[in-house]
């Protein structure tokens, strides 16, 4: 199927036996999600059971603890720890489709731990996304369009750097991705956000995601920008915000324990079969 959150689309690979996994390498999951010769997403989501997953794929996550997991690429057909958006519309596969209870809560196991999704009475669901960290990142700068910011470096379970520009179009098309420096900060790459003040707990963003290009949203980014936002105003939790993102909006709660949550849509949009070309 596909779905999407916020715009920020994917395919949905159900595979709960893990029959699959050999056959979604990296030149697969690129055809199925170029916009021109195959079907377009920013990524593919695989639903496996979690008894039929590595334990390393796990990465220490307890299998009792959450019956699915979700094996997330990236366009590029790159492996990818969390996705924000992914895991709400993980979320919304197994609620249509009858293997949720929609009265209760829903953990989905990712490479960045179980994230625990709710549904809420507006229809939006909300995931529990963990504790942002910020891992030393004196002198961290991203340039773009010629341009360069300061920027801060967030661990949400995948790799950020949250610039604050005062004019969203600063970056550029950014149709390349942004630089860093030092380089070392990011040695697997990053998501760059471009931040934007629009009142009190109100932010506007863009994003440059890893392995993918400048989307129309990301989850994990809008909770990393939240709490940057939070931390450079000194503004204690509990603390929320909306973040506008070119798809749309989410609410980004920061919670007393240190703990963020991320709320927003994730529509089913289509389900077929596709193809594979010859890769």
């Amino acid at each position: 199927m596909k779905g999407h959150g916020t715009e920020n689309d994917f395919l949905v690979l159900y595979d709960p036996e893990g029959t699959s996994y050999t056959k979604l390498d990296a030149d697969t999951v690129r055809a199925v999600c170029h916009r021109r010769r195959g079907v377009g997403a920013d990524g593919v989501l695989r639903l496996v059971r979690t008894n039929a997953v590595e334990p390393a794929e796990l990465q220490g996550a307890d299998p009792g603890t959450a019956e699915w997991f979700m094996d997330f690429r990236n366009a590029d057909g790159s492996v990818g720890e969390m996705c924000g958006n992914g895991v709400r519309v993980c979320a919304a596969y197994l609620l249509a489709h009858g293997l949720a209870d929609p009265d209760a809560d829903l953990p989905i196991a990712t490479r960045a731990g179980v994230k625990v999704v709710r549904s809420q009475p507006d229809g939006n669901l909300c995931v529990d996304m963990g504790v942002a960290r910020f891992p030393a990142s004196d002198g961290l700068v991203v340039s773009a369009a010629g341009r360069s910011w300061p920027a801060t470096a967030v661990d949400m379970g995948n790799p950020h750097a949250v610039a604050f520009v005062d004019d969203l179009a600063e970056p550029g098309p950014l149709l390349e991705a942004p630089t860093w420096s030092p380089a070392d900060v990011f040695p697997y790459g990053v998501n760059v956000e471009f931040a934007l003040r629009r009142g009190d707990r109100h932010l506007a963003m863009r994003v440059h995601e890893r392995g993918v290009g400048e989307t129309r949203s990301c989850g994990t980014g809008a909770c990393a920008v939240a709490a940057t936002a939070a931390r450079l105003d000194g503004v204690s939790p509990p603390a929320s915000y909306r973040i506008d993102v070119p798809g749309g909006s989410l609410t980004v709660d920061l919670r007393a324990d240190g703990r963020v949550d991320l709320a927003g849509p994730a529509e089913l949009t289509a389900r077929g079969e596709f193809d594979l070309p010859d890769v």
